[in-house]
């Protein structure tokens, strides 16, 4: 038996007027990502989020705007040993996303082109298959 970590985050999915999803890639990763990062101890995840979206992405979520859809595990992307507890929310964003901080790339999923894109296990096995079910895009945070 192993000792993996657990990370709690909370992450953010965001789709623009095609209806492709945000994604951002880390320095030193090839693996995409959602926007977000760690919740730090006592910390709400809706908290965490916005301060990570400001930190990372320059951008803020509009007021009114952040709806939870779900909290997931995975393994993490870019830490061995490590599972993520997911907090993740669908959001518009106020303002244009715009790389910062840690984060080397931004990128546009287009949803049909998935399976060609290095995605983190959160995104492939979880995120995508409960958009595709659940969620209509004009639920989620649209970026215009």
């Amino acid at each position: 038996m192993t000792n993996r970590k657990c990370l709690r985050i909370a992450v953010a999915a965001v789709r623009d007027e095609k209806g492709r999803l945000l994604l951002v890639r880390k320095h030193g990763s090839d693996i995409f990502i959602q926007p977000g990062g760690k919740i730090e101890p006592g910390e709400a995840p809706e908290a965490a989020l916005a301060r990570e979206l400001a930190e990372e992405l320059s951008v803020a979520p509009q007021p009114g705007t952040l709806h939870s859809l779900g909290v997931f595990t995975a393994p993490a992307a870019n830490e061995p040993d490590t599972d993520v507890i997911a907090h993740l929310f669908a959001v518009h964003l106020a303002g244009t996303p715009r790389a910062a901080a840690e984060i080397a790339e931004l990128s546009w999923l287009p949803l049909h082109e998935a399976d060609r894109w290095p995605l983190a296990s959160l995104i492939r096995d979880k995120v995508l298959p409960l958009l595709a079910k659940t969620i209509p895009a004009q639920d989620l945070g649209i970026v215009r």
